[in-house]
């Protein structure tokens, strides 16, 4: 037999034409390519694309309760809520799990919700300089009344209008401002410190003056959950303030749900309510009685679901029919007893 093609066998070796000692150099260099950030081309894959878990959200003509005594009217919405900070999926028994991301909106809010919310969010703390704020609507302009606090609670009252800034914010301009009912150049005058130390360290979050105006952030101004989404309009519509979220003709397109009137409706990916995880969520909240807004509470949903009735179809889509928050046979408060 020849064997002058072949190699040499000795013992302990096999046919094989490559060398035993060839896996041990193929291990080798790819260590080495390895240790110089040269992974083998096997083992380079593309970062996955960070996957997109929020869920649609379309709703129209809401009473929307942030609390008891700070809501929103919504006339109309198309958006999402969108998973806040580790949270995969939201959850509606948590606030602070989601967002309120807005594409566009068509929203009123009263002087006096506007003027709880800076009381009980925005000037809460105790060394704020501004207190005891009311707002009222007069002849088309915004009035804002409080006291200065640091100024040992010198009253102070502005009367403005209303604008958009470039960036998705609310700007009230001052025209006429007053401490003590003294007219006064400006509102720095009147609140008597700098601009740095009134917005410095998140001193009051969601606010910046300007000279004579004030610039609300209604993200970091409303309570949660949060919203998401620039303002493009704003305006003074009998006694609400009428506020626009992107384009105002979007906001106000049907919305692509099954429901009609009164509604809040929920589609795609996952969300969590009281027990239950729904995939591929088709949820939609449908106001019992269409004659008046949807008056939702998220702190109270489980009640007022409870108080209608539920249709479940064979595709598993959920169709709630909740009573009104305001409408709940809710216990009275306790009179404190006279001595």
């Amino acid at each position: 037999m020849n064997y002058s093609n072949s190699p040499v066998r000795r013992r302990g070796q096999t046919r094989s034409s490559w060398p035993v000692w060839f896996p041990l150099l193929a291990i080798s260099l790819a260590s080495a390519a390895v240790i110089h950030g040269q992974e083998p081309a096997a083992a380079q894959k593309a970062a996955p694309e960070k996957q997109d878990t929020s869920v649609k959200a379309q709703m129209r003509n809401v009473k929307f309760r942030f609390s008891e005594s700070v809501s929103v009217q919504i006339r109309a919405l198309s958006g999402a809520l969108a998973p806040v900070g580790e949270h995969p999926f939201p959850v509606m028994d948590d606030k602070d799990s989601f967002k309120i991301h807005i594409d566009s909106a068509d929203i009123l809010i009263s002087p006096r919700d506007l003027g709880e919310v800076l009381n009980a969010y925005v000037f809460a703390k105790p060394k704020s300089p501004v207190g005891g704020v009311s707002i009222s609507i007069e002849n088309g302009q915004l009035k804002v009344k409080g006291k200065l606090r640091d100024k040992g609670g010198i009253p102070f009252e502005t009367v403005g209008t209303l604008s958009a800034t470039s960036d998705g914010k609310v700007r009230l301009h001052g025209d006429k401002i007053k401490a003590l009912h003294v007219p006064v150049k400006g509102l720095m005058e009147a609140f008597g410190v700098e601009i740095d130390d009134l917005i410095k360290n998140g001193k009051i979050p969601g606010v910046v003056a300007e000279e004579n105006d004030l610039i609300l952030d209604l993200e970091q101004v409303l309570p949660p959950p949060h919203i998401e989404g620039a303002v493009t309009a704003i305006h003074i519509e009998g006694n609400s303030i009428a506020t626009t979220f992107g384009k105002a003709q979007a906001a106000k397109q049907p919305a692509k749900a099954s429901a009609s009137g009164n509604f809040m409706a929920y589609q795609g990916n996952q969300m969590r309510f009281g027990k239950l995880t729904m995939e591929d969520v088709d949820l939609e909240l449908i106001d019992l009685d269409p004659a008046d807004p949807l008056d939702f509470y998220l702190d109270r949903y489980k009640d007022q679901l409870a108080a209608g009735y539920t249709k479940i179809s064979t595709k598993f889509q959920v169709r709630a029919f909740i009573k009104d928050y305001d409408k709940l046979n809710r216990k009275p408060t306790p009179k404190p007893q006279s001595n």
